[in-house]
Formats: C-alpha cells, sequence, structure tokens
C-alpha cells in the first residue's frame, strides 16, 4: 500500500511549509508567532529561514510546480492562515487534489514505487472528469517511461535533445500542448526527463504538433529524433509517409519549422513523418506524429531499434 499521500507529508507539505514560514516571516511576525501559526517548533522555522527557499522550490519542482506558482500557492496559505487556519487546511488540500488530478505527482510517486507503473487512480478520482489536458498529461508520463526504460533509444536523440508532446483533443494553443520542461536528456547512456511534463512547456514542438493537426486532425502526439544519412534510410524501408521540408539555405530559428510545415503541408497528401533538413545553426531533425503519446514512444523505439541494427 503506497498511497500518495506519503508524498503530501514528506515532501509537498514541509516544502509548503517552508515557503509560507517565509512569507509570514516577511510581514514581520516573530518566528515564535510563525511557529504557532504552522503547528511547528520555533528551531524547524529558524531552519526554514536560514537556510533559503532553494531546497522548497527544488522538492516542488518534482510535482511541476514553478518558482512564480510556488510563491503565488504560499501567499494565498500565508492570508489562509492568518484569516482561518481552517481555510488554510481547505486550501492547502486544494492545492494538492489539483496536482494530483493533473498527474503532476505520477512521476514522482512512480519512481518511489516503481510497482505502480500503471496505475492512474489519481487521474481519474481527482482530475476533471473528461480532462483532456489531464489525459494528455498521462499520456506524455506513459511515453517518457517507455523511452526511458530503453536502452537503444540515446542512439536517435539528436544533439538538441529529444522533447514529447501531445494535444488535448480539443487543443487551440501551445497552452493546450503537454510537453517535457527542459527536454529528455542522455544520462548515463539514456535518456532521462528533465522533468515531469505540463502543459505550455515547449512552444517549439506545440507549434509543430499543432500545424500538422490542422491538417490531420486525429494527430495528438509528436517526437522528435535525429536526422542523418541512417536515419534517412531506416525512414525509406519503415513505411512511414515522410513529408521533406528540405534545406534552410538561411538558416533560421527552431520556431521556423512550424512555418515550413505550414507551407508545405497544403499540397501533402498525408504523412506520418517529417523531415527537417535544418541549415546554418540548426539541427537536422525529423519529426514523427501519431495518435497518442504512447504510440509515438514505440514508433520512436522501433526507428531506434532499426538504426542501431543498420
Amino acid at each position: 500500500m503506497q498511497p500518495p499521500d506519503e508524498l503530501m507529508t514528506g515532501v509537498f507539505l514541509p516544502a509548503m511549509r517552508q515557503l509560507v514560514a517565509g512569507k509570514l516571516r516577511s510581514r514581520g511576525l516573530s518566528q515564535n508567532r510563525v511557529s504557532s501559526i504552522l503547528g511547528v517548533t520555533q528551531a524547524s522555522v529558524s531552519m526554514y529561514l536560514s537556510s533559503g527557499p532553494e531546497k522548497a522550490y527544488r522538492l516542488l519542482s518534482r510535482f511541476a510546480v514553478t518558482r512564480r506558482a510556488a510563491d503565488s500557492d504560499a501567499e494565498v496559505l500565508a492570508d489562509q492562515l492568518l484569516r482561518d487556519p481552517a481555510e488554510s487546511v481547505r486550501g492547502l488540500n486544494s492545492i494538492w487534489t489539483a496536482l494530483l488530478g493533473s498527474g503532476a505527482a505520477c512521476t514522482a510517486h512512480r519512481e518511489a514505487y516503481p510497482s505502480l507503473a500503471g496505475c492512474d487512480f489519481c487521474l481519474k478520482e481527482y482530475g476533471s472528469r473528461g480532462s483532456s489536458l489531464s489525459e494528455a498529461v498521462a499520456q506524455v508520463t506513459q511515453a517518457v517511461r517507455l523511452l526511458e526504460e530503453s536502452s537503444q533509444f540515446v542512439a536517435v536523440m539528436p544533439e538538441v535533445s529529444v522533447n514529447i508532446a501531445c494535444a488535448a483533443a480539443d487543443a487551440a494553443s501551445p497552452a493546450d500542448v503537454v510537453a517535457i520542461p527542459g527536454r529528455i536528456v542522455k544520462v548515463r547512456q539514456r535518456a532521462k526527463a528533465m522533468l515531469p511534463p505540463e502543459p505550455g512547456a515547449s512552444a517549439h514542438m506545440a507549434g509543430v504538433l499543432l500545424t500538422a493537426k490542422r491538417r490531420r486532425g486525429e494527430l495528438r502526439a509528436c517526437i522528435n529524433l535525429r536526422y542523418d544519412p541512417k536515419m534517412a534510410s531506416v525512414l525509406r524501408v519503415s513505411g512511414l509517409r515522410t513529408l521533406n521540408l528540405g534545406t534552410r539555405r538561411t538558416g533560421g530559428t527552431l520556431a521556423s519549422t512550424a512555418e515550413l510545415l505550414e507551407k508545405k503541408i497544403a499540397s501533402s497528401a498525408s504523412f506520418d513523418a517529417v523531415v527537417d533538413e535544418g541549415g546554418s545553426g540548426i539541427e537536422p531533425n525529423v519529426y514523427l506524429f501519431a495518435k497518442g503519446a504512447p504510440e509515438v514512444a514505440k514508433l520512436a523505439l522501433k526507428l531506434a531499434k532499426a538504426y542501431s541494427a543498420a
């Protein structure tokens, strides 16, 4: 029995207490008063204040909580504590259950208990019923796990690293596309996500995916891989329908990939992969597309296996 409550009491709560202690102290309250309000010892408050907020930020980042969000939540909780301690209990519980419902705590929970790899209880129990965005978070979480478990995937990771994106069913903007903040990088010859997935994490991948989705509405996920002569050969025998954006004579930016794709797809019947041959300062990449994040991850692993054997 490994409920997520252990993460709440062991990680999330201490981190939030530390930030709230700082907010209360900045309002002129004594350490003794802060300790009384928080229900902890004065020694604990002294430790919170002397160590600074960096540890708290680092712990909360495990749940995809940004510094800005953490500070905002801490300010709200400080207000509630001063107004009505019972209100702060409701507020803290609301913040935590929102994280559970979005899937933001799933990665940390599964890292602590690998046997929960297939668990989706919190998404179903606390997430908005039918929430497509929560489902996208769960899909990317599952896809990342597949990539991290592979010993061959690193062979097809480009120098700019990898990201995997999944759009909500009704996605209309980058905020509706879930990806990995900081990308997926190589760590000891394995892929490793820098942070848990969250909405709006990659404007570049969102732009590429949403552009493709406008042409093929069923596409909800994409991933980028290295592109070189060996990958070109692998793609030729894979059976995938490939759209080539060509080489950029004047270089450009990664963001311009979506612009190139927009121009190309108007005359394209269909595609499963898009090749961007890059240009000055832009590394060549191939983008794979599928109806879901686990599916696109499995497709990437299939190509990685063929690439390693070539």
